[in-house]
C-alpha cells in the first residue's frame, strides 16, 4: 500500500511499471476523465517528487504541481502520464507558486490536498 503522496508509486502488474529516471517532458498528462495539458517539469527527489504540468486553455494557463504519488502510470511509447486523479479535482487544487516548491508549508497544503481525507483524494483509490 502507498502512503507518501511524494514518492512514485509502484504500478499494479497490470500497468506498465513507473520508471522515475524517464525524463517526462513535454508528455500529455491525462487524468481519469480526459486531457489536462502536458508536463513542463518532474523531479526524481527521493521522498520529495511532483510534477508541474501547463494545463494550456483547459485552466486559461494554469500550471498545476502534482505529487508524484498521484501517477497511475507512464506510457513511454505514446508519451503520456496518467494520473488517478479526475480534472476537477485537479483543477481545484492549491495554486501553483513556483517560487514555494521547496516551501514545507506550501507542500504541506499540497500534500494535504491531495493525500489521505483531502479533497483531491479518491476515496475509491488505494491511499497515496
Amino acid at each position: 500500500m502507498h502512503t507518501d503522496v511524494w514518492t512514485y508509486r509502484e504500478a499494479p502488474r497490470s500497468e506498465t511499471t513507473i520508471d522515475p529516471h524517464v525524463d517526462v517532458r513535454g508528455y500529455d498528462v491525462e487524468a481519469t476523465d480526459g486531457s489536462i495539458g502536458k508536463v513542463d517539469e518532474a523531479t526524481y527527489d527521493v521522498g520529495s517528487s511532483y510534477l508541474v504540468v501547463d494545463t494550456g486553455p483547459w485552466i486559461f494557463g494554469r500550471k498545476v504541481m502534482l505529487p508524484a504519488g498521484v501517477i497511475r502510470s507512464i506510457d513511454e511509447t505514446d508519451e503520456r502520464v496518467f494520473v488517478n486523479r479526475t480534472k476537477d479535482q485537479i483543477k481545484n487544487s492549491p495554486e501553483f507558486d513556483a517560487s514555494m516548491v521547496k516551501d514545507d508549508s506550501y507542500r504541506s497544503q499540497l500534500g494535504s490536498y491531495y493525500g489521505p481525507g483531502g479533497e483531491g483524494h479518491r476515496d475509491w483509490d488505494d491511499p497515496v
